[in-house]
């Protein structure tokens, strides 16, 4: 016989990955077709917006390691969306976004913009307290992790 068990407490975090994974969902959907995932789109974004930008600082920007960086900029350049100007051992990388690159990105920048007005007429409240939190995410709370 199956004992029924009481619903576990609200976490906010199980809450925020929840939303997390439903809107990167959404966000994968809208990007599929350009030949972009939700890494790649960052990835892409970060390129233009640091023309030359190293695989190590584009790795600690999107928090990834530099050799998951790699791949996906190699795919991307397999895609023809960015360029390294000096590709070659033992030479830093000049990364750099091509006009198919500049020409998804501006499509992909659409995109996220209608999902972000969804997202917004549909939770106004969280869209408010979200407010600001890319920029300084959760400032201290943790550095003790």
């Amino acid at each position: 016989m199956a004992v029924m068990s009481e619903r576990p407490p609200f976490s906010p975090v199980i809450s925020l990955l929840t939303m997390s994974s439903i809107w990167d969902g959404q966000l994968g959907a809208a990007l599929k077709d350009l030949g972009l995932t939700t890494r790649k789109y960052g990835l892409l974004a970060h390129i233009r917006a640091t023309p030359g930008i190293s695989f190590s600082e584009l790795a600690r920007r999107s928090q990834i390691t530099v050799q998951t960086a790699h791949t996906a900029v190699r795919a991307l350049a397999d895609d023809g969306m960015v360029a390294d100007g000096t590709a070659h051992a033992g030479s830093a990388s000049d990364l750099r976004v091509t006009e198919k690159g500049d020409a998804a990105l501006d499509e992909a920048d659409a995109r996220l913009a209608r999902l972000d007005r969804d997202f917004a007429a549909a939770l106004p409240a969280l869209t408010d307290a979200l407010q600001g939190l890319h920029e300084e995410p959760f400032a201290g709370i943790l550095q003790g992790s």
